[in-house]
């Protein structure tokens, strides 16, 4: 399977990159890393971390950069237009509750996206 994976600059969104990682070593999908900044984050060193991460895996990946202002979108319109049988994103923090609480690209994936999304916490 091919999957598109969304990444910002956070330590969960890296997190599910490496759970993306391991899986496709196991299973023999293809990767895709589609990155992108978040508030004060800068795009460049989203990619950077990436590309660090991603040195030495022994996969053969690919990367797209997504510049515009509404990344989530951007993401989803990548996934469902590309040859991607699934979406994969970081997300969900556990409230002093117990309850999931998503951010708003997480949010916005999880109920607009057509194929299936894989969220990775």
């Amino acid at each position: 399977m091919h999957v598109l994976v969304g990444v910002e600059g956070t330590e969960e969104s890296r997190r599910a990159l490496d759970n993306v990682v391991e899986r496709a070593k196991e299973a023999g999908d293809e990767v895709t890393v589609a990155v992108f900044a978040l508030d004060d984050q800068r795009l460049e060193d989203v990619e950077g971390a990436v590309r660090d991460r991603m040195e030495g895996t022994g996969l053969e990946w690919h990367l797209e950069r997504i510049e515009d202002d509404h990344p989530a979108s951007s993401l989803v319109d990548r996934a469902e237009s590309g040859p991607f049988g699934q979406l994969a994103i970081g997300g969900g923090q556990l409230s002093p509750m117990g309850k999931i609480e998503l951010g708003s690209t997480t949010e916005f994936v999880l109920l607009n996206a057509r194929l299936p999304v894989r969220l990775e916490r």
